[in-house]
């Protein structure tokens, strides 16, 4: 195997590590996200990559989608991520700007978004693109950290001489954006996240 991909995952595992001796468990809140979002189903979409912790959940679980951010960086890590694990063929990656994708209208039945709208300068209109692309009768999957979840952040990043920069915009507003547009939403929590499950229509 690759130097490069056995040195990237041993920088996923240290990082791993880190959140897990903050008390937060990156597998189990991941594994709650997609049991939560049953049943998955239709072409999926990942809105944020990062380093690809839920991107490579998903690959382990056998699905098959398409996940971009913004970041050349950070999506290139979880590329490498993926390749330690044999699972790149599952992942279509993408460079994206989330306030003006390129994907049709219409183009997904369930989309992600985990643990990042907080970073987002103007979350509305990334949820506006990602309604736009989202199936009539598709769902939306939206997960972020709760206040203690990002209590726990705010000490890993000042561990690291870092502040942890987050946006005005809740997900408590976000569902309230969502209802608004008509969305049926279900929500559901673990010590450090929220998760909510928006849809319109019944699902067939």
């Amino acid at each position: 195997m690759d130097k490069e991909v056995i040195e990237n995952h041993e920088i996923y595992l240290a990082r791993k590590e880190v959140y897990r001796n903050f008390g937060y468990d990156i597998d189990a809140e991941r594994a709650f996200i997609i049991k939560q979002a049953q049943p998955i189903y239709g072409r999926i979409l990942e809105a944020g990559t990062g380093k690809g912790h839920f991107a490579l959940a998903l690959a382990k679980e056998g699905y098959i989608f398409t996940t971009f951010d913004i970041s050349k960086e950070e999506q290139r890590f979880a590329r490498l991520n993926l390749e330690y694990h044999g699972l790149q063929g599952k992942v279509s990656f993408c460079i994206e700007n989330s306030e003006n994708l390129s994907f049709k209208d219409k183009s997904f039945n369930t989309i992600f978004s985990v643990n990042t709208m907080h970073h987002l300068a103007k979350p509305y209109e990334v949820i506006n693109e990602l309604i736009r692309v989202l199936a009539i009768k598709g769902k939306i999957v939206l997960s972020d950290f709760n206040k203690e979840g990002l209590l726990i952040m705010d000490k890993i990043h000042a561990s690291e001489g870092r502040k942890h920069e987050i946006s005005e915009i809740t997900l408590r507003d976000i569902k309230a954006y969502l209802t608004k547009q008509g969305f049926q939403i279900k929500q559901k929590s673990t010590q450090y996240q929220d998760v909510l499950i928006a849809q319109k229509g019944a699902v067939t």
